[in-house]
Formats: C-alpha cells, structure tokens, sequence
C-alpha cells in the first residue's frame, strides 16, 4: 500500500524565512509533482528550466479550476513563505513505504484508499503559452477559461457529486477535484466499498435520475423511452416520472454559462465572426436546449479560417448510467495547422473507403454517399466537465451525435495532438510496451506520435463510415437494437476495427507506406492492451473503451491474426508471456473481425454482440489476460491530465 504521510490533513503556518535549496534537493519532479497535488495545492512545476534541481519561481503555474489560493507559492515573481512551508513538509513526508492495511471499517484504513487511488495516476501538465494573443483573442480567452469552471459544476451536478459535504483533508479533497466526485475510479481501488472520499461513504448516485431509482441496478430497463431523450433530466413531477430539459434542471447554472459565452462572442473581432456565431448559438442553447441549432453554427466554423476550436454543451453519455443523456462538457483548443496535410491525402479516396468498408459490412449494407470532413488537429488549452477525465482524455473526437448535422454527416471530427505526447508520458511508455510485446511486433512499435496520429484520423472517419448512427434496420437503430451500453461498444469497436482494416488497404491506393501501417498496427495492439488494463468494468457498468479492446483481441487471438504466446519471453527480456503477431494471418484475420462486428452493426444483431461480450470480456481465458495486462500496465502511473495558461 502506498501511504502519503499525515501532514497532508495538516494545514502548514509559514516559518521563518528560509532557501529552499535544501528541501527541494530532497524531491525530484516527479515526486514533488504527485506530493503537490496530494497535498491539494494547485500548483505545477513545469519543468527544471536551469537544471539546477530546485523549484524556481518562473518554473510553477497555478491550475486552471482549482479556487482562488490564500496561501499562494509565488507572489510578485518570487517564492513565498508559504511555498517554503509546504516544501519542507513535502520533503520530509513524500516517500514511499509499505504498511499493512489498516483496520476495515476505520477513518485510516479510508484515508490509505484515497491515497492508494492517488498515488495510481501522475498528474501531467497541458500547458498553453497565450501572451502572444491580440487582446481580442485573449479577452475571448478569459472568459471561455471561466466557462471551464461552470461547466465542471454542471457536469458534477449531472454526475451527482455536486452539494455533497466538503471532505475533511487535502488528500480527499484533491482526490474530489480529479475525479469530479468523491468515488474512486483507478483500477486498484475502484471496487472497494471503502474507497471514498468522504467518511459518510455516500453511494455513487447519478444527478440525472431519481436517487431511490438507482436502488435498483437494471433501472434504466424499465425507464419508458420518452424519458430517456439526450438533453433531459428525469425527475418526478406531481408523483411522475418526467423529462425535465436541462434549462429548467439546472437554471441558474446554465444562465451563468449563458452570460460568459455572450461575453467571450462580444470581444472578439470581425476575423473571428463564425465562432462568435457559433459561441452566441450555444449561450442560446444553454437557456432552451436547442442544441441542433448550436450544431449547425458550430459545424459551419470548419474550413471558415478560425484560429480556435471551441465545443461547449451536452454530448458523449459515458458518464451516465443508462448511457443515453449527453453529459456536459468544454473543449477549448487551437487549431493546428498540420490538419490540412490529411485532409489532402484521404479526400481523394473517400467514396474508396466507403466502398472498401461497405464490402467488408455486407448485406443488407451498402456504399453510400459519404460527405463527412477529416479529422482537424487540435491542441488543447482547456477541457472541462465531461472531458476532464480522472485518468486519461479522449485524444479524438466525432460530433455531434444527434440531430441533422449528425444523421447528415455534417459533423467535425478532430483528433487531439497535445494529450499524451509528453516527453513523461513517452518515456513511460516505453518499458510496459516491452513488457508485453514479444520481440519481433515490438520491433514495429515506437513511442514518436505519427502513428498515433494516423490511428486517430482514421478512427474518427471510420465513424462517419459504414452503418452508423443514421443507419436502420426496418426503421431501428443500433440503441434501441443493443441498449445504451452495448452500443456505444459496437459502434467504437466499429470504428477502430475499420481504421485498422484500412491499414492494410490504403497502401495499395498508394496512401499509405507498409512500413507506416505496420507502425500504426502495432500502435493500435498495445493501445487496445492498456485498455484491458484498465478494465471491463467499473462495477456493473460496462467500461466501452476496455470492452472494444478486448473483443478485438480475443477475436483476432480466434482467427490466428494475433498469439498470447505464453511460454515466450517479452521484449524486455524478463516477463514470461507476450503478444505476438502472425504475419501470414493477419490481414485475413483483421478481415474477419471487421466483417463480424460490421456485419452485427448493419443487422442489429443483438444476440450476436451479446456472445461477444460473453466470450471475450467474461470468458476465463479473457479475464487470465486482463489480470496480467493489469499488473504489467499497473507499473506505470496513468496520467491525470491538469491544465494552465500562461498570460499577460
């Protein structure tokens, strides 16, 4: 069990003036990065600049989201005493030790969960330098970074975590802040009933829905489809059960959000006028849920010149229970130039990969017209609500899901170029890909981000490809056909396994180079191993991402495409056991797994998908891998991505 020390309930008094040299020699980054924030304090050290060893002023950023500091670490550019205080107490407490758990049942036995479901994932910093702005820009800047802030309140009054009692410690109330609510998430801890934030151990409760409802775990069942619409609340009125739209739930928060995207339109200038159409569509939206009209002013912005890409309102529903309410969130980035080279390379080709993915589905699918735009490059200075993951962030994205723009495939799509890309995250990566890789796949494998960009673009026009969400069956879709849940599973496992399948066709439309796509493959095997990792799982609840993955790989591990070779030393030449790929076998192996899951998808064959699932996310061969994967992946800290700006 990993322990942070007591002091962490303690509130520092500021001693007397004293260097830091001393207590700064004692931490590394990485450990005073982790004792920070398990400490609650919302400070980031960027990088050592000089080398020197020590925290420098110019080196720390204060976070985005976290409350206005009383005890800041730097004031008028220097260190304070503050600062000094909580180092020394950091350095003489953030070690790492071993002790037997404490009794169960008591406040120590909570207090070592919450920092075992800390000490899980390393805080990595996004850091944006925004001084260059035109002031413009930058007062547009300021108060979409305040929209951040409310939009995380509203996300967590969704969840349910929003007006619970403020946890007792810093350690609680940083584990709080990450995870948007009082329960734990990480793979060690996320089943144990005593893991919580809070000493009442309040229940997991979803804001969106009845409490005495969620008693029972199959509630969403029984929940007519007339409540389960995208943009409301289901609460009861005079003794029944209603949709309540968003507006009316939560008034006084939309209106707030409303007033700061008005602000953020108001200042920018006539270079920027699609977003301020698309920001003053959206405040609307906050006040009447007319989100389809957002969706049109948003999906004009592409290709209209602006430096921004801005999405702000309710969309994905991994978050909620019944998987069918559009949670809230904020992503605010840059647009990043480089969009431009793959639109050029795939444009061409578009009515092809349709073509191609269509012949894999099969009947009753066939090609249609596809007009979908490529995936944009982004780099992120904010996300917020939804987006703001305890572990993890989406790295691309398809929106919207509902609506015209949607069903017309008018959407954006776009792929995230600054998450994950930190030198931390490379350099971390490295072993536990050769842990689980057998020597001649890891020989394909390398941690630069070009293939991770690759597998990003054409999973993202995947979703656009083949049936999806505008496609029926005798006028079903695939939700009312597979239930929440199980769709959201098909339809990523749709759109990964068509991107992969396309790896070994776009080289013969002379698109893609085979020694890319082999990158890209194995890219995409060891992405698809961390997801088993990190679970199936979380409770009952299906986790979608985990769920994929392990459906590809039992079902290329059936077709002969890949092997768990269990007798076969890894990479790293010490763990027993490693994944392999059978060359021979692969192209008509992936061939196979993509006319199995787009062939359940264009008949809506539940039965079909529900076997999968049975064999290979609950089958005893499946669940061996998983606890191995766990144990591999767990060596490493998952990042917990924070967020700062640099300004004037």
């Amino acid at each position: 069990m990993v322990l942070w020390s007591s002091w962490l309930a303690c509130t520092p008094s500021p001693p007397p003036p004293a260097a830091a040299t001393e207590e700064a020699a004692r931490l590394d980054h990485d450990a005073f990065v982790r004792a920070a924030f398990a400490a609650d304090r919302g400070w980031f050290w960027v990088h050592d600049a000089d080398g020197d060893g020590e925290v420098d002023a110019d080196e720390l950023v204060p976070l985005l989201g976290r409350p206005a500091d009383p005890h800041p670490w730097v004031a008028d550019g220097a260190l304070t005493d503050a600062f000094r205080a909580d180092l020394r107490a950091m350095s003489a407490v953030a070690t790492v030790a071993e002790a037997p758990p404490a009794p169960d049942g008591s406040e120590a036995r909570r207090m070592q969960l919450v920092r075992a479901e800390l000490d899980q994932a390393r805080p990595a910093l996004v850091l944006s330098d925004l001084r260059d702005l035109p002031a413009p820009d930058l007062e547009m800047a300021r108060h979409l970074l305040r929209v951040g802030d409310l939009v995380d309140g509203l996300f967590q009054a969704q969840r349910g975590s929003d007006g619970l009692q403020a946890p007792p410690d810093p350690a609680s109330r940083a584990l709080v802040w990450r995870n948007q609510g009082p329960w734990c998430s990480q793979p060690a801890t996320r089943d144990d009933p005593e893991c919580n934030a809070l000493p009442s151990f309040p229940p997991e409760r979803s804001g969106l829905y009845p409490a005495d409802l969620q008693e029972d775990p199959a509630f969403c069942d029984d929940l007519d489809e007339s409540l389960l619409t995208p943009f409301t609340a289901v609460r009861r009125v005079d003794g029944a059960l209603a949709a309540v739209p968003y507006h009316e739930a939560w008034p006084d928060r939309v209106a707030a959000v409303h007033d700061e995207l008005v602000a953020a339109a108001d200042a920018l200038g006539p270079d920027e006028a699609a977003l301020a159409t698309y920001l003053r569509a959206a405040a609307a939206a906050f006040l009447d849920d007319d989100w389809f009209a957002a969706d049109e002013a948003w999906a004009a912005m592409h290709g209209a010149g602006s430096k921004w890409y801005v999405r702000v309102g309710p969309d994905e529903t991994y978050a909620e229970p019944c998987d069918r309410k559009a949670q809230f969130h904020l992503t605010f980035a840059r647009i990043d130039p480089s969009s431009a080279a793959w639109e050029q390379t795939l444009e061409p080709v578009k009515a092809q990969l349709e073509a191609h993915v269509a012949e894999l589905t099969g009947a009753p699918y066939t090609a249609r017209e596809v007009a979908f735009a490529l995936p944009e490059f982004i780099a992120v200075v904010r996300n917020a609500g939804d987006d703001r993951r305890a572990t993890g962030a989406t790295i691309g994205q398809s929106l919207p899901n509902w609506g015209p723009v949607a069903e017309q495939s008018r959407g954006r799509t776009v792929a995230m170029t600054n998450l994950g890309q930190d030198a931390a995250a490379l350099e971390a990566l490295a072993p536990v890909t050769a842990s689980v890789l057998c020597e001649d796949l890891a020989a394909d494998w390398s941690p630069d981000p070009e293939p991770l960009v690759l597998s990003t673009v054409l999973h993202e026009a995947s979703h656009n490809l083949g049936p999806n969400g505008s496609w029926r069956v005798d006028g079903v879709n695939d939700e009312a056909a597979f239930g929440g849940a199980l769709a959201s599973v098909l339809e990523e496992l749709k759109a990964q396994t068509a991107a992969m399948a396309l790896y070994g066709w776009l080289p013969s439309q002379g698109v893609l180079d085979d020694a890319m796509a082999r990158r890209a493959r194995a890219h995409d095997l060891v992405w698809a191993l961390g997801k088993v990792a990190e679970g199936t799982y979380d409770g009952d609840d299906p986790l979608t991402y985990g769920q994929m993955a392990a459906i590809q790989l039992g079902v290329l591990q059936q077709t002969g495409a890949i092997a768990w070779r269990a007798d076969e030393v890894a990479a790293n030449g010490t763990d027993q056991g490693c994944l392999s790929v059978v060359d021979d076998r692969w192209d008509a192996g992936l061939d196979e797994l993509a006319r199995d899951v787009l062939g359940i998808k264009a008949r809506n064959d539940a039965p079909a998908a529900r076997a999968l699932i049975e064999q290979h996310v609950d089958g005893e061969d499946a669940r061996a891998l998983a606890a191995i994967l766990e144990e591999r992946f767990g060596r490493v800290r998952a990042a917990s991505y924070v967020y700062a700006v640099r300004m004037p």
